[in-house]
């Protein structure tokens, strides 16, 4: 009987990456010090365990390379170092790995890997592959080298066959029935009618037709049943399953059993603690009630911190390609780069971590590309700030040429002479996070491809982050990425504007403070606040919000938060106080309100929008409108 391996594909593709990960940090490892055994035989488990799972699962071209890099690695293990040459041939194994799991992510036939097992170049993805993925196992066969028994299917494909046989046919049903066994071996039959239970009662078969999971092509099994006896046609065509059967494998996520065990614990305690408010209240013990509320709090507050641990996962999920990238960027350059990373344990939100992906690899391609001269160190690092996480790119390179910024944001239009004279270092810097910003004559290799400084810039502001630049000139350039733990639940600061609750992220407010009028200064019609050494523009969020203004009597609360690049300080009518809240998502039309990025409900039922200051200040601009507060 066939077991169905599809409800295990999430995990072993999740898997199979994390391998690959662990394969290429370890050859960048071997590269520099080739006498590591034990290295070298970590490399020849994770290469044994793909193969493994593959195999299990059925994807036959993944598997059949996985051994391939098994057999390949054991002959080094003997002894000796292992030649460069080597470590690049195994390199480029992983690559085709990594493209045969694309393949099955993407549901694609599994590429053609015997080009690369005879030693010469691996098939472009668009070549047509003799080999189909296997989702769910059917029959088992072995390879052509015998050392690996694979189970072999067609991934979600089903192909519908109908055989109608020759008038006249002698013993039309034992022939039917010897297709049918036929079919059976070139992979599973899921229906057939007639059955083989009816074909061996005998009788009068005009027809046969079935549903058949098989690897072959369709054309191949036409052609295998037409040149059988007494067939007059054939129809074979692709039948494929419902798109819920796909849908029903949808993103998973892997939980710690200790984590399990402690949310059933939590549960049972919730039901305890129902049981005692429900008895508390029905003999009407005012005290017992409130105390069953107390403890309801506490483990409502436990169960928050239990289900934001689901979602949490180490830095080092998506710093395992690193090592590989800045060696291939060492031997386009012709550099020599150390990579350095710190704090690989430190956990994010899933989500977070999975679009933060390309925007790391892209600050450690800029590091090495435009801050590394010829030797040099990229450094990463991660920690916990309260409720943030760090997460710091810096190199001890050539530092950002500020002139150069200013040049640029003067030829672009960005800035006026004057305005660019007028500025701070510290204010330019920000600048190279605009779209298409860039003080290079030319692209290099390395430069000019992927994310660009724009898109890192917009995906930690995305999850209420900040992005801080610090450069010094000959000395290097450190990059900070300040990121929530979660995104679901947050700390926000409530504000009251034109009678209206609203909520700021805790993560993008730097401090609140109440103004004396006399605190207030005047530069050209902007008004501004002293704050430590710098002037920060006074902005009215009334009129950011479109309100009417409001005269303002005694002291002034101010939010102060930042916006591209820059502190600002907002202007509101009441300091609420802060509390964690659920964030929901808003849905059309609401999600095309600019400055507005999600809403929560309070516990008397008021609905609160949660506002970004960004997408507030962006709008203003676009529009014409002014929001300072004027003197």
């Amino acid at each position: 009987m066939a077991i169905d391996m599809s409800k295990y594909r999430d995990m072993f593709l999740s898997e199979s990456r994390e391998h690959l990960q662990t394969m290429g940090r370890l050859l960048v490892e071997l590269e520099k010090s080739p006498d590591d055994r034990e290295g070298l035989d970590a490399l020849f488990r994770e290469a044994h365990s793909i193969k493994g799972m593959a195999a299990s699962m059925g994807y036959r071209a993944t598997a059949e390379l996985g051994h391939h890099l098994e057999d390949f690695l054991s002959g080094f293990r003997a002894g000796g170092a292992i030649p460069a040459t080597a470590i690049d041939r195994v390199l480029a194994g992983v690559d085709l790995l990594e493209g045969l799991i694309d393949d099955l992510t993407a549901e694609r036939p599994e590429r053609d890997v015997r080009p690369f097992i005879a030693g010469s170049a691996a098939a472009p993805p668009s070549a047509p592959p003799p080999m189909a993925p296997a989702v769910e196992g059917t029959e088992a066969v072995a390879l052509e080298n015998g050392a690996v028994t694979i189970p072999v299917a067609s991934g979600e494909e089903i192909l519908k066959i109908v055989i109608e046989l020759v008038s006249g046919a002698v013993a039309p049903a034992a022939r039917a029935l010897l297709m049918l066994r036929e079919l059976a071996a070139q992979g599973e039959v899921l229906d057939a009618d007639p059955d083989e239970r009816k074909l061996l009662q005998g009788g009068a078969v005009p027809r046969l037709e079935l549903r058949l999971k098989s690897w072959r092509a369709p054309q191949e099994i036409k052609d295998l049943l037409l040149a059988m006896p007494d067939v007059a046609r054939v129809s074979c065509v692709v039948e494929r399953l419902r798109p819920a059967a796909r849908q029903s494998r949808e993103r998973t996520v892997r939980v710690r059993t200790g984590l399990l065990d402690q949310f059933i614990n939590l549960t049972g305690e919730l039901v305890t603690n129902r049981y005692m408010l429900q008895a508390a209240y029905n003999d009407g013990r005012d005290q017992d009630m409130r105390d069953g509320l107390e403890r309801l709090t506490r483990l409502i507050t436990d169960l928050h911190h239990h289900v934001l641990q689901v979602r949490m996962m180490p830095l080092a999920s998506i710093t395992g390609r690193l090592p590989r990238m800045v060696r291939e960027l060492e031997q386009q350059s012709g550099k020599e780069v150390a990579l350095r990373i710190v704090g690989e344990e430190v956990e994010l939100d899933r989500s977070i971590l999975e679009a933060l992906a390309d925007p790391l690899m892209h600050l450690v391609r800029n590091a090495v590309d435009h801050g590394i001269d010829e030797r040099g160190e990229v450094q990463i690092r991660a920690g916990r700030e309260k409720d943030l996480v760090l997460v710091e790119v810096r190199d001890n390179g050539r530092g950002l040429d500020a002139e150069a910024i200013r040049r640029k944001a003067v030829t672009a239009g960005l800035l006026s002479p004057g305005q660019a004279r007028r500025m701070v270092e510290r204010d330019l810097f920000p600048l190279i996070c605009l779209p298409g910003f860039s003080t290079r004559t030319e692209v290099s290799e390395t430069s000019g491809r992927g994310v660009g400084m724009d898109v890192v810039k917009a995906v930690t502001e995305q999850f209420g982050g900040t992005l801080q630049i610090a450069s010094e000139r000959g000395r290097g350039t450190s990059i900070q990425l300040r990121l929530p733990l979660s995104v679901a639940i947050i700390r926000l600061l409530l504000v009251e504007c034109g009678g209206e609750l609203l909520a700021l992220p805790i993560t993008r407010v730097l401090r609140t403070l109440e103004l004396e009028r006399a605190e207030i200064r005047s530069s050209g019609r902007q008004m501004v606040v002293p704050l430590g050494n710098e002037l920060v523009p006074l902005l009215s969020l009334r009129r950011m919000l479109r309100q009417p203004a409001k005269p303002v009597a005694g002291t002034i609360p101010v939010v102060v938060s930042e916006a591209r690049g820059r502190k600002i300080a907002l202007v509101v009518d009441r300091l609420v106080g802060q509390r964690e809240a659920f964030v929901k998502s808003l849905a059309f039309p609401l999600d095309r309100i600019a400055g507005v990025s999600g809403a929560t409900i309070l516990g008397d039922g008021r609905i609160v929008f949660i506002i970004d200051p960004q997408g507030l200040l962006d709008e203003g601009t676009a529009s014409g409108g002014r929001s300072g507060v004027t003197p």
